[in-house]
C-alpha cells in the first residue's frame, strides 16, 4: 500500500491489477506489468500535485495505465516507460483545457503581467526587521497555502509549474512532453508564477500579513 505526501492510495494497485486481469493474457501484458507497476508511487505523487486530491488523482492514474496499456507494444524504448507514463498522465491533465475554455480565465494579461509580488513586499514591507525581506515572506506560507494556491492556478499554467518544480523538467523537455512550442511554455510558466504570486498575496491579506487594500 503506499502513502505518498501524507495521503494514503489503498486502492490504485487494486484497480490496477482488476485493469491488468481483463488485459489480454500473453507476454506483452505479462511485460507491461513488470516494468510499469513500479513507477505507480511516483505517477500518484505527480497526480495530486496536478488534481489536488486523492480520488482525482486515483481516478487519473488509472487512466493513464488503461492507456499505455493500450498502447504499449508501440513502445520502442522500455528503458523510458517512466518518462513515457509521465508523459501521457501530463497530456490528459493538460489538454483539459481545450474543452473547457473556462480553465483559462485569468483575468487582464496587461495586469497580471504588471503585478509584480517582489515590488509589493518591498513597499509593504510586512517585516521590518528582516535582512531577507522577500525569503521570509514566503516562509510565512505553510506546505497547505502553497498547494492550495498552486491548485487556483487554470490546469494551461499549473502543469508547467509542476513539471519545472516538482519533476525538474527542463523548458525543452516540457516542451516536447506537452508537444507545444517552446515559446508557450515560456509564456505561461511567467504568467503562472505571476497568478500564483496573486494568490499568495491574496492569502497575506486574508491572515493580516500585509494591508488589505488593493494594489
Amino acid at each position: 500500500m503506499s502513502d505518498i505526501d501524507g495521503v494514503r492510495l489503498p486502492m490504485a494497485e487494486a484497480r490496477m491489477a482488476d485493469e491488468l486481469d481483463a488485459a489480454p493474457a500473453g507476454a506483452v501484458g505479462r511485460r507491461f506489468e513488470e516494468i510499469a507497476l513500479p513507477h505507480l508511487d511516483r505517477l500518484f505523487r505527480l497526480a495530486v500535485r496536478l488534481t489536488g486530491t486523492a480520488q482525482d488523482a486515483e481516478d487519473l492514474v488509472q487512466e493513464t495505465y488503461v492507456k499505455a496499456l493500450r498502447a504499449f507494444a508501440a513502445l520502442r524504448e522500455p528503458e523510458a516507460v517512466g518518462a513515457w507514463l509521465r508523459q501521457i498522465l501530463t497530456r490528459l491533465v493538460f489538454d483539459r483545457h481545450r474543452t473547457e475554455p473556462r480553465e483559462t480565465a485569468v483575468g487582464d494579461l496587461e495586469e497580471l503581467d504588471r503585478f509584480s509580488l517582489y515590488d509589493l513586499v518591498w513597499d509593504e514591507d510586512p517585516l521590518p526587521y528582516s535582512d531577507n525581506l522577500h525569503g521570509d515572506f514566503l516562509a510565512q506560507f505553510d506546505d497547505e497555502e502553497v498547494r492550495r494556491a498552486l491548485l487556483a492556478l487554470p490546469e494551461a499554467y499549473r502543469v508547467p509549474l509542476v513539471l519545472l518544480y516538482a519533476e525538474e523538467l527542463s523548458y525543452r523537455e516540457m516542451a516536447e512532453m506537452l508537444e507545444v512550442p517552446l515559446g508557450t511554455i515560456m509564456s505561461r510558466l511567467h504568467r503562472g508564477r505571476k497568478i500564483l504570486e496573486r494568490e499568495l498575496w491574496e492569502f497575506a491579506k486574508r491572515r493580516g500579513l500585509v494591508r488589505s487594500w488593493d494594489r
